[in-house]
């Protein structure tokens, strides 16, 4: 059985009409990589701050330990942050800022030195002790704040946007780094990002946040491609949603019409007629060439194509004027306004639930 640590029930919020979090539900094993995904105003940063003692919820409870927590200051909770500034003592050397919260509780001068050379060998930053924060990179910073948050052993660390403000050169190896101190430390990580890749790259699961709800909980894989809702399918790129007509097929069951072309759900996709929108991913999709093998096959023309150094991109109108993009990496012998077919297999096509 999963060792939960963090439970929250019915946790609500609001701030005048904007809804932050509204009767959220769920928990968190201890050990997981969680993330809070969403786009801007979804509630995720207000969520981790509710969490961290920051802000007070309206309503809902919040357990650590199986200890509700409501009325338990932040420095009680034990609770390890980091923010999206690099927020670093600049008056402070690397190591004095790691051993502040420390310092601040109370711990021995031993104790200290022993847990911040820990703490600098975990983040990789030998040779940096007795380096004033002033003069380093802000990747450097960012592991600084990193080390200091982890130094007095949290019983998780709750991380908003730590990375945003980074160069993508930078914001690549820190992820890298973020994932192996992770696993090498075992905490409890509470991660918040608006970015898809960040979340799916990282995290043990995945929460997606609408309103102040939760769209979709997921491990990565299985959020990127089974999507649930019409939300969560619009939100990643890369997924292509229509809508449909629910039909009967020949044998009788479910199925759903696209430009004229009947398609079987997938065994266990639940079709009917509640479900008037469907998901598919641009690299399921064929075409030219490359759609005639296809057990489905549906006319468009194309609109355009696209080069994006990995893939090829092809934007084709079908004949009921719903337009839908796909990837490939080999290039297709099609030019703009010619017609085209476009392939794929029923087992690629996810039936949505409306929001």
């Amino acid at each position: 059985m999963a060792d939960a640590i963090l439970e929250l029930d019915r946790l609500t919020k609001r701030f005048g009409r904007t809804v932050a979090a509204d009767s959220l539900s769920l928990t968190v094993d201890r050990g997981e990589f969680f993330t809070f995904l969403g786009p801007s105003g979804s509630g995720k940063s207000t969520i981790l701050r509710m969490i961290a003692g920051l802000v007070a919820p309206d309503s809902g409870r919040i357990a650590i330990e199986g200890k509700n927590v409501a009325t338990v200051p932040p420095w009680r909770r034990n609770l390890g942050m980091m923010f999206q500034q690099y927020a670093v003592f600049p008056h402070l050397s690397v190591s004095e800022n790691i051993g502040y919260g420390l310092k601040v509780r109370g711990a021995p001068r031993a104790e200290i030195r022993r847990r911040v050379a820990e703490m600098i060998d975990l983040v990789g930053l030998a040779g940096l002790a007795d380096k004033s924060v002033t003069f380093l990179s802000g990747g450097e910073q960012q592991r600084v704040a990193l080390a200091r948050a982890l130094a007095p052993r949290p019983r998780m660390l709750l991380l908003d946007e730590p990375l945003s403000a980074l160069d993508e050169k930078i914001r690549r190896a820190m992820q890298a780094e973020l994932s192996s101190v992770h696993k090498r430390t075992g905490t409890t990580f509470l991660y918040v990002t608006h970015d898809q890749e960040e979340a799916l790259s990282m995290s043990s699961r995945v929460a997606v946040l609408n309103g102040g709800r939760v769209a979709q909980c997921d491990e990565p894989e299985r959020l990127y491609k089974r999507p649930r809702t019409r939300f969560v399918a619009e939100f990643f790129r890369g997924c292509n949603v229509l809508q449909v007509a629910p039909v009967r097929a020949a044998n009788g069951r479910w199925a759903y019409s696209l430009a004229g072309v009947v398609i079987e759900a997938a065994a266990g996709d639940g079709a009917d007629t509640s479900r008037t929108h469907i998901a598919i991913r641009s690299e399921d999709l064929h075409i030219g060439a490359n759609a005639e093998p296809r057990s489905l096959r549906v006319a468009g023309t194309l609109v355009e194509s696209a080069y994006r150094g990995t893939v090829l991109e092809y934007l084709v109108e079908l004949g009921d004027g719903q337009r839908l993009v796909a990837t490939t990496t080999r290039r297709a012998s099609v030019s703009p306004g010619s017609a085209v077919m476009v392939g794929f297999e029923p087992d690629g096509v996810i039936p949505l639930l409306e929001d």
